[in-house]
């Protein structure tokens, strides 16, 4: 009973994770920029390790808007961008801006006196000493990020799809806005290798099977929950990483795939 106890805050806070990024992951692989997650989630790594720098905790909310300002600012590269998508692609400024936020992480951790630990953390998280305050204000921030989505979904869906709409710019911008306040959430608990696999894997696998969006992201959550299950109790069972072995679980299914995948026939 104690280990259940201890476990449900960590599990409920999977399927949170999973619910959102599985439904933004369709919307990334519909535009062609598997890696802005990355990047992103590089981005608010990087803004949490700078306001680290200054003194401010790590998952204080001082920290938390740092990181966000830094998203935000990147987001609006991005949507920026699309205009010059002819000479470059957003694949290659993805990748651009995920070296340079590396890097500049490693410049700022060379200066702080726990940094191996900080890379470490802003890499596979802390998932499993999450509390339910941390489950409730997740679920808060990702229910509106969720309901912008909804009212919202022609447009999203249109501009993810290529389609030609007027004042494409500010919907390019506000998906990345929004999908930069879910990563820097995310980040903070989860890392960014765990929520690289929250966002591709569940949608991903889901498409192999599924044509309708609808089909793919129901398919996607139960998939999504299924794996956080076995990856919690495997992280139990040997007393491993919990972040670690999530990774570890989501990313070896795809390539298991693999052989067989020419057999599968979407419905």
């Amino acid at each position: 009973m104690d280990v259940l106890t201890f476990f449900l805050p960590p599990f409920f806070m999977c399927l949170i994770l999973v619910g959102i990024h599985c439904y933004l992951g369709l919307h990334i692989l519909k535009r062609g920029v598997i890696f802005v997650d990355l990047s992103l989630a590089q981005v608010a790594g990087l803004g949490s390790t700078v306001a680290l720098f200054f003194g401010i905790e790590h998952h204080s909310t001082g920290s938390y808007f740092i990181s966000l300002g830094h998203t935000f600012a990147v987001a609006a590269l991005f949507a920026w961008a699309k205009k010059f998508e002819k000479k470059v692609s957003q694949e290659v400024l993805i990748g651009i801006v995920y070296a340079l936020a590396s890097a500049s992480v490693i410049l700022v951790v060379n200066s702080l006196s726990h940094g191996a630990e900080h890379i470490k953390e802003i890499l596979v998280g802390n998932i499993l000493w999450v509390s339910w305050e941390d489950v409730l204000k997740t679920a808060a921030i990702y229910s509106a990020v969720a309901s912008i989505h909804y009212l919202f979904r022609k447009q999203f869906i249109a501009v993810s799809s290529g389609e030609n709409i007027s004042h494409r710019t500010f919907w390019d911008f506000l998906f990345f806005a929004l999908f930069g306040i879910v990563i820097t959430s995310s980040v903070g608990v989860a890392g960014i290798l765990l929520v690289f696999s929250f966002l591709i894997v569940p949608a991903l696998i889901s498409t192999f099977f599924k044509v309708q969006m609808k089909d793919q992201l129901i398919l996607g959550w139960i998939l999504g929950f299924l794996i956080c299950i076995i990856g919690l109790a495997f992280s139990y069972k040997w007393d491993l990483p919990a972040g670690a072995v999530l990774v570890t679980c989501f990313t070896s299914i795809p390539i298991l795939m693999l052989p067989f995948l020419n057999k599968i026939k979407p419905s």
